[in-house]
């Protein structure tokens, strides 16, 4: 989608537009200080654009994609502008000048500040984030378009199409879900051609004993498999249906269990196999469903969850799904590439939109909670309008908030 410079309507305010405290009470001044100072990315000398006032405005510009840079920063600034000196106006850098505060400020403090603060949010209480006593979550991944640049082409590719190449650079990223809240966390990034699994390994670190996650049959494989499992988690991955899972002992609900190996020599002695329970069902009824779905569980006791009430879950990983369209299409835009120029810039630009995801979800959980609701039925897009719609200034930072933008 071609993008042209927008502007926000005349008169318009931080008030109307720009929910800063959002974004600060997700990712507070006190947090921030530590990760600017690990990187080596703290302001030394006084800036217009200092590093903290960097880091909100990168996440800001998720929330507004279609605005140009220098809208998207005067609202930005107009919302920290009493905690400056009220006398000096408000000067909205150029693109030039923003493009070298963004590029000082790099794509590590934003990637660490993700790592850290960016997980799981559900309590017992949040509904359809449990399966029994196990937190669900999903592992998937998807891409995202960025800006045509040779820089960006030479770094992340263009993957293929029926008449040559796409028409933009992708990236390419995984990430796992919490199915209940849709938030979106040990996301992994790098260019088109890294694989899915390839990522998968460095995400699957954030998983915990207590969680229970969904995979697609393209991530099962003895490797991976074994990685998930070392983390102290359960799994609940499809399998392809012609894998040969032979039935060691079956189980009084009809799953059964069997051995995963590493190689084909492995496979043909028995040796440094893998138990695990299988479960093979059908779905009735369904018009273009497959003879037969195959799943593999770590969950060896039926009487802990059943084959049947397995394979129904097992659908819910679809939930990640929906936190992908809700980041590539109601947040970034639909048809709107990642406006980056620069490789850097891109891996910047790409945690602070999953960022402004969480904090989106966070605030919604919180709604959720108040009114009882599950997660699932708040919509996703009426959050965003809000967000960008309202929120006081004087809400934006608080005044006991330690540490200060100049």
């Amino acid at each position: 989608m071609a993008r042209t410079v927008a502007e926000l309507p005349p008169g318009a305010r931080i008030t109307d537009y720009i929910s800063l405290g959002v974004i600060t009470r997700t990712f507070p001044l006190s947090s921030i200080g530590p990760v600017l100072s690990n990187t080596g990315k703290s302001s030394i000398r006084q800036r217009d654009l200092p590093a903290q006032v960097v880091v909100y405005y990168v996440i800001a510009l998720a929330l507004y994609m279609q605005s140009s840079y220098r809208e998207v920063l005067r609202c930005l600034l107009e919302a920290v502008q009493w905690l400056r000196d009220p006398s000096v106006g408000v000067r909205v850098a150029g693109k030039s000048g923003i493009s070298q505060a963004r590029t000082r400020l790099g794509w590590e403090p934003l990637r660490q500040l993700h790592d850290e603060l960016v997980k799981p949010v559900a309590v017992r209480s949040t509904r359809g984030a449990w399966y029994r006593s196990w937190r669900l979550v999903s592992l998937d991944g998807s891409t995202l378009d960025v800006a045509d640049e040779k820089a960006n082409e030479d770094a992340f590719t263009r993957p293929g199409a029926s008449r040559g190449s796409s028409a933009y650079p992708q990236v390419r990223f995984v990430s796992l879900v919490e199915n209940g809240t849709h938030v979106l966390f040990g996301s992994q990034m790098d260019s088109y051609r890294t694989g899915e699994i390839t990522l998968a390994k460095a995400v699957l670190p954030r998983m915990r004993s207590g969680m229970l996650c969904l995979a697609d049959r393209n991530f099962f494989g003895f490797e991976l498999w074994q990685l998930a499992q070392a983390t102290g988690a359960d799994l609940l991955w499809r399998m392809k249906k012609n894998m040969r899972m032979a039935c060691e002992k079956r189980l009084p609900d009809g799953s059964y269990l069997s051995h995963v190996y590493p190689s084909e020599r492995d496979w043909r002695h028995k040796t440094n196999g893998i138990i695990l329970r299988v479960i093979d069902y059908r779905l009735e009824g369904i018009e273009d469903s497959e003879p037969i779905y195959r799943l593999a569980t770590t969950i060896l006791d039926p009487g802990k969850a059943p084959a049947s009430e397995l394979a129904a879950l097992y659908h819910e990983r679809w939930e990640i799904e929906t936190a992908f369209d809700e980041l590539k299409t109601h947040l970034r835009g639909a048809k709107i590439v990642l406006r980056s120029k620069t490789p850097d810039l891109v891996r910047q630009e790409f945690y602070g939109l999953l960022m402004a995801h969480f904090a989106i979800r966070g605030l919604m959980h919180e709604a959720a909670l108040k009114a009882d609701e599950d997660p699932d039925q708040l919509s996703f897009l009426h959050a965003v309008r809000v967000i960008r719609r309202k929120m006081a200034v004087y809400g934006a930072i608080p005044p006991c908030e330690e540490g200060s933008l100049s």
